[in-house]
């Protein structure tokens, strides 16, 4: 009976654990949800409590080389093909999903340690964990250096046909001269050239900007530049 009341105990600590990971995910609306986040922590739990009655079920002299936690090593591996999954390369040259694929297997990790019975361990992991995603990088732009405190935006501009694009990349750092420079916090990471079937030209932009700017002022600065027909911007 015991034994009962414990796996039930671990089960739901993990259904609990994953469920902090996935409301936090959920709520930044991340690719890892609530319910991937729990179906991961507990299922990794059940294999890791599995494993272990397994060992003291048929190990013995008769099987010297069973290993207690081999399911478990297997659970770190497999699951990060699932994170994998979630990791996403725009054609920007930008990936995304890496906090959200890292979660995933740390949702298996805390699935692992509860089921082997590491409670405080795991209780502390989880709150480490949410404090990484959350506390720890507010207060590093806080007190740490400007370019900690940068975000990234997709920029995709047509001009007019023959128009000169260096004319354009001057202005969007403000080496140009003149009234309509766009504003010096702009930072160029990326950039990819195209021409377009009516002559007019298309320019690709990565732009590394201040956490505090607001995505339509850097639509509203680009877009008040001459010769340029159309502006549009992706907050990544």
């Amino acid at each position: 009976m015991m034994m009962e009341l414990e796996m039930i105990t671990k089960l739901g600590l993990a259904l609990l654990f994953g469920m902090l990971i996935g409301i936090d995910r959920q709520m930044k609306h991340k690719q890892l949800g609530l319910r991937p986040s729990m179906v991961i922590c507990v299922a990794s739990c059940l294999i890791t409590i599995v494993s272990i009655h397994a060992f003291g079920k048929f190990g013995g002299t008769n099987h010297p080389n069973m290993d207690p936690m081999r399911l478990a090593a297997q659970i770190v591996s497999g699951v990060g093909f699932i994170g994998a999954g979630v990791i996403l390369r725009r054609s920007n040259e930008v990936i995304s999903g890496l906090t959200s694929a890292a979660l995933i297997w740390s949702a298996s990790a805390l699935g692992i340690a509860i089921g082997a019975g590491f409670y405080m361990e795991a209780a502390t992991g989880v709150v480490l964990l949410i404090a990484a995603v959350n506390v720890i990088p507010l207060m590093i732009k806080a007190v740490g250096p400007e370019v900690l405190s940068r975000r990234d935006v997709a920029v995709k501009i047509v001009v007019e046909p023959n128009y000169r694009m260096t004319e354009l990349i001057q202005m969007i750092e403000r080496k140009g001269q003149g009234e309509k420079a766009v504003k010096r916090e702009f930072k160029i990471r990326y950039m990819k050239l195209k021409d377009l079937a009516n002559n007019s030209q298309s320019i690709e932009l990565t732009l590394s900007v201040p956490d505090k700017q607001y995505t339509t002022e850097i639509y509203y600065a680009i877009k008040k530049i001459d010769h340029v027909l159309s502006v549009e911007v992706e907050h990544l």
